[in-house]
């Protein structure tokens, strides 16, 4: 592992200084909240804490080099769907569990909260990694370009040799037969 430079040690200062901002911004949102009537209240604590989740992914998955872009189909399963299960069951009367996840007077419930907080940060991450920093002295990699060999490489090959047999043994055939009709003929 590298030792962080002076860029790094500054960007992880202010990373940390934006969300203990964001944690001030939130309580006082929640403050405002209160004040509102139940359904807007709630909506607005919960995109509040999306925003947080958001943030809390920006924080803690941005660096330097390449963006790196995947589909997680585990993140969106696991942590995605449920969340935003929860934001609705909270919202909505008429689903199940909507009694164990409604708030309870002024403000959302601390479980609605982790699941506002865990769907803003399951969003980005189901779609993104983060960023990846490229080795200067990779070993296998050629200017960029893509790696040749692995499993596909061995399917290919293994499909040329069994080509070729396969050719050698019908042309083998072949000559074996022609010979015999030449040798018949005479």
């Amino acid at each position: 592992m590298k030792k962080p430079n002076k860029r790094d040690t500054i960007n992880l200062f202010f990373s940390a200084f934006l969300i203990l901002a964001f944690i001030v911004c939130a309580h006082f949102f929640s403050e405002y909240t209160a004040t509102l009537p139940t359904t807007i209240g709630a909506l607005i604590s919960i995109l509040v804490f999306a925003v947080f989740g958001l943030l809390v992914f920006y924080a803690t998955r941005v660096g330097d080099g390449k963006a790196v872009k995947r589909f997680s189909l585990v993140t969106l399963i696991v942590l995605v769907i449920p969340s935003l299960y929860i934001v609705i069951a909270s919202l909505a009367p008429g689903l199940p569990l909507n009694d164990v996840f409604a708030s309870n007077g002024t403000s959302v419930s601390v479980i609605v909260t982790l699941a506002s907080i865990a769907l803003g940060y399951g969003i980005p991450y189901t779609f993104l990694s983060g960023y990846e920093i490229a080795e200067e002295n990779a070993e296998n990699e050629v200017n960029g370009e893509m790696l040749e060999g692995g499993l596909e490489a061995a399917l290919t090959d293994e499909e040329v040799k069994y080509t070729a047999e396969a050719g050698e043994s019908a042309e083998n055939t072949e000559s074996d037969t022609t010979e015999e009709t030449d040798s018949e003929t005479e």
